[in-house]
């Protein structure tokens, strides 16, 4: 399994930001997936989910700003990020959550400040 995610950056509060992750090693298309994030000096939090079948699930902090989505023929799962707030820096991590463990990439660095 690996999972590669993409597209962090440094962007001004209020901006957007489209975060993508790479999967292969694994039938991607049949498995929900995730992305959560860590703040510095707190704990890993779920930021969103997808089922295999597109039917998306958002932290109360995400609803209503943040869109999570796949595509199923590129392999790549996607969280646009709309209406940021200083209070969304963290790194990103993409999930891939099985019966036996969690698997995840690397994170991408988002970072929102004036």
């Amino acid at each position: 399994v690996q999972l590669q995610a993409s597209g962090g950056g440094l962007v001004q509060p209020g901006g957007s930001l489209r975060l993508s992750c790479a999967a292969s090693g694994f039938a991607f298309r049949l498995n929900v997936m995730g992305w959560y994030r860590q703040a510095p000096g707190k704990e890993r939090e779920l930021v969103a989910r997808i089922t295999s079948g597109g039917i998306p699930n958002y932290a109360d902090s995400a609803k209503g700003r943040f869109t999570i989505s796949r595509d199923n023929a590129k392999n790549t799962l996607y969280l646009q990020m709309n209406s940021l707030k200083p209070e969304d820096t963290a790194v990103y991590y993409c999930n891939l959550p099985r019966y036996d463990r969690d698997y995840w990439g690397k994170g991408t660095q988002v970072t929102v400040s004036s």
